[in-house]
């Protein structure tokens, strides 16, 4: 039980942290670059980000799950950094998600259109910042977790 219960800690987290990575440094770069238009840009990046989101959720419910499947001697540490993680994602999806979409209904175009101090693209960009830092930490989280973990000792 011990080892099913290492490995979908450390799986989990492989599948979370790299999923945030790819999206960070690869899918959203890329898809601003390579597409004209804007607008469909951050449609199939907010998409991605949903996704990534679920992905995480899920891969967080597994991690906690599997904490309580073996011994592991930084247990409340490790769930204490999921639950950061956790906490975050949900925030980020169910709550800034939903508030950049609905920024993007009222403003009705593209919001790299707008002037720079016009008011919905204001709250954009704000919310987007918002977004990029709970990624963030959810980054750094993860990669506490999974050094905890890499200095577990084997029973």
């Amino acid at each position: 039980m011990q080892f099913l219960a290492r490995f979908l800690l450390i799986f989990s987290l492989v599948v979370w942290i790299g999923g945030i990575i790819f999206f960070s440094f690869v899918v959203a770069p890329t898809v601003f670059r390579v597409l004209p238009a804007q607008e469909v840009a951050g449609a199939i990046v907010g998409s991605s980000l949903g996704a990534l989101h679920r992905i995480g959720l899920t891969c967080g419910v597994v991690f906690l799950g599997a904490t309580f499947l073996g011994r592991f001697s930084q247990a409340r540490v490790l769930r204490a950094l999921v639950v950061v993680m956790l906490l975050c994602t949900s925030f980020s999806q169910f709550r800034i998600t939903r508030e950049l979409e609905q920024v993007r209904a009222a403003v009705g175009g593209s919001i790299q259109a707008l002037p720079p101090k016009d008011a919905g693209r204001a709250a954009f960009d704000r919310l987007h910042q918002i977004s990029v830092i709970l990624e963030g930490v959810v980054l750094l989280a993860g990669i506490g977790a999974v050094a905890l973990l890499s200095r577990e000792p084997r029973h």
